[in-house]
């Protein structure tokens, strides 16, 4: 069973906004370092992508899979697991929690849980984890603030 590791951040815009920027999966190649390409497969009735492929390459892990998204009705709560296995993961289950603050800003609080098919020592597991949530939410905080606060 693989552990599960949350970091928050605060970004400068609203909930709406940091949840429009996670949802458009097509424009993540342009923001997101590791990631070269997604494919939406599948979509809700509303518009929102279900099933999303991703082909990453992070330089020591590249991979292709699927993840299947769930979103609560107000967006404040986007999920997402890995269909079936990949070449590098057996499990992957993860979320943002979009919270609204008073002065207008939003915690963004990312929690995953990844379980690799290759093994790595826990303590190397860790690191790598922090430095891919880290890097996330660094990189979403970026992407928002720059195309402008709503």
């Amino acid at each position: 069973m693989a552990d599960s590791s949350t970091q928050s951040i605060v970004i400068g815009a609203s909930p709406d906004r940091v949840a429009a920027v996670v949802c458009d999966f097509a424009r993540y190649p342009e923001w997101t370092e590791a990631v070269r390409r997604t494919e939406v497969v599948e979509e809700y009735e509303d518009g929102y992508a279900s099933q999303v492929r991703f082909t990453i390459d992070a330089g020591v892990m590249a991979d292709e899979y699927v993840l299947a998204y769930e979103y609560a009705e107000d967006l404040s709560r986007i999920e997402w697991h890995l269909v079936s296995p990949s070449t590098m993961q057996k499990s992957q289950r993860g979320s943002y929690d979009l919270v609204g603050n008073p002065d207008g800003t939003c915690t963004v609080t990312y929690t995953l849980e990844v379980e690799l098919s290759v093994g790595m020592l826990g303590m190397f597991r860790r690191k790598a984890e922090k430095m891919i949530m880290d890097t996330a939410l660094k990189q979403l905080k970026r992407r928002v603030e720059a195309t402008g606060a709503a």
